[in-house]
């Protein structure tokens, strides 16, 4: 979740290639550092509730993509890889409904993701905590719509702030 890595444009405020584009992150260090402590928080309530890496992994590669966010996509993969995803899964993540390789949790964890990134959706919102309700308990349940508040969040600082994606 903690996007604390995300910045490596050294200590200047302005994103590079005339964008005009600020580092929110670096221009305002005291509301960037609330929003990893808030990941902090967020991670310790999702590991006491008991949800693994691997689904958290897929909230937060799911709602990267869908805010369009290049460098939460690339942080988000090299951790689902990393924590052992399937390279397969990952591909098909954007049409998980369409496939049979997401667990009823997985499905679930995705739908509420997707709601809390579309909160004005009342139908997906409502379909989503009655899949929840299903295969998780209320801490699992909250625990799964704060990693999406909070990826949203950073997709939100790193998209605007233009943090580049660069080849290893």
């Amino acid at each position: 979740m903690e996007e604390s890595t995300a910045v490596t444009g050294g200590s200047a405020a302005r994103a590079g290639g005339g964008t005009g584009r600020v580092f929110v992150d670096k221009r305002s260090p005291q509301a960037y550092r609330a929003l990893v402590k808030t990941s902090g928080a967020v991670g310790v309530e999702a590991a006491e509730a008991g949800l693994d890496r691997t689904l958290i992994e897929l909230v937060n590669l799911r709602v990267s993509q869908i805010n369009g966010c290049a460098y939460c996509l690339k942080v988000h993969t090299e951790a689902a890889l990393r924590g052992g995803e399937s390279t397969l899964r990952l591909g098909v993540l954007a049409a998980w409904r369409d496939t049979e390789v997401f667990t009823a949790r997985e499905r679930a964890a995705l739908a509420l993701a997707e709601a809390t990134t579309f909160p004005a959706d009342t139908r997906a919102r409502e379909e989503a905590h009655a899949a929840a309700v299903g295969v998780f308990t209320e801490a699992e349940t909250s625990a799964v719509i704060w990693v999406a508040i909070t990826i949203n969040a950073f997709n939100r600082v790193s998209v605007m702030s233009g943090h580049p994606v660069k080849n290893a």
